[in-house]
């Protein structure tokens, strides 16, 4: 199984949203270099779909990526089907999910705008086994 990164996306602060930077460092057992979230136990880095995110501009959105403060955006991989435990190849760089989804405590902007948010059922979070560097254009492969 196979896809493809479309949005490398980091951010200073926690709570916002996050700017596509095109290419950043994964530095293992800890997450993207300078994003706010990096060393967060095991939820160092966090994916999207660009099918997810198509889904809420189809319901009136203006949202990219990094609009839900996900890392990685991808194309072209099923992400909340892949089980815990499951490795991705990024280049060099290996992840390993570890949750499917999250709980959010506070609706967000999104939420209010929408009725609805992608991320809590549809975003998966990972771990960086193997550091390296990720770009837009990268392929992902499900290498277990």
């Amino acid at each position: 199984m196979r896809g493809k990164i479309i949005a490398v996306c980091t951010s200073a602060n926690k709570g916002e949203r996050k700017k596509n930077v095109g290419s950043a460092r994964l530095l293992a057992d800890l997450g993207i270099e300078g994003d706010a979230h990096a060393g967060f136990a095991h939820r160092q880095v966090s994916l999207l779909a660009i099918e997810s995110i198509e889904k809420m501009r189809q319901a009136g959105l203006d949202v990219n990526p990094g609009d839900f403060a996900e890392n990685l955006t991808t194309a072209d991989l099923v992400l909340p089907e892949l089980p815990i435990g499951t490795r991705l190849q990024i280049g060099d760089a290996v992840l390993k999910v570890s949750q499917i989804g999250k709980e959010c405590h506070q609706r967000c902007a999104i939420y209010y705008q929408a009725g609805d948010c992608v991320m809590p059922k549809e975003g998966i979070f990972a771990t960086v086994v193997t550091g390296g560097t990720v770009s837009a254009g990268d392929t992902v492969s499900v290498i277990d």
